[in-house]
């Protein structure tokens, strides 16, 4: 169970229609139940006074990052498409960073990376925290294995504390075992690994 303190920041990455609908490109399985558990995260934050944060993935209609023009995914998260906006039951309370939006791979929340040339550039998330006065943050949301994985290393990374609210995320598991290899990452690189309170469990928790 995360405390949430004015030095702390609830990031929620990617509760976006093509990850969390049963109906979206790249539908995450466990997606949409999670939905749920990320807004008890997001009540939680704001009652202690935390900042909370969305990353949104947002690709152009061609990018190298889809398997269409050379990459491995399937179009997804198209900028100013339904797949691309956030899930409609999630509650928002506060700013979005968006990312992949020049056709970058916009796994972290921190970081792009052309998928031709690897060149990373950041997005303004590491600059919104600093500014704030942010230390700490707790990591929720889609997908364990990939952007909240990348997410939460590039935090460590960059120095802030971190934790993962395990059971407010779900894996897209292209291997079996890819959702828990990447909690073991994360340990690794020392993030707590946490879960929702009891009464928050339930999927239909604040849907």
């Amino acid at each position: 169970m995360e405390p949430y303190d004015p030095r702390t920041a609830l990031l929620v990455v990617d509760v976006q229609n093509d990850f969390a609908d049963p109906s979206g490109s790249l539908t995450v399985r466990g997606g949409e139940a999670l939905v749920g558990r990320v807004n008890r995260q997001v009540d939680r934050a704001v009652a202690g006074g935390a900042v909370v944060v969305y990353t949104q993935d947002w690709h152009p209609p061609s990018t190298p990052h889809f398997a269409k023009d050379g990459g491995i995914w399937p179009v997804h998260c198209v900028a100013g498409t339904w797949g691309a906006e956030l899930h409609p039951r999630l509650t928002v309370a506060g700013e979005v960073v968006r990312k992949g939006s020049n056709g970058e791979d916009g796994y972290s929340g921190f970081t792009m990376r052309d998928p031709v040339s690897g060149e990373e550039t950041p997005t303004p998330l590491e600059g919104m925290l600093r500014e704030r006065g942010i230390s700490r943050v707790v990591v929720c949301g889609l997908a364990t294995d990939y952007c909240v994985n990348a997410t939460v290393l590039d935090a460590r990374r960059l120095g802030f504390e971190a934790a993962v609210v395990v059971d407010a995320c779900a894996a897209v598991n292209l291997q079996p075992d890819d959702g828990e290899k990447a909690l073991a990452r994360m340990r690794e690189a020392g993030a707590e690994l946490t879960t929702t309170p009891a009464a928050a469990t339930a999927p239909e928790a604040r849907d």
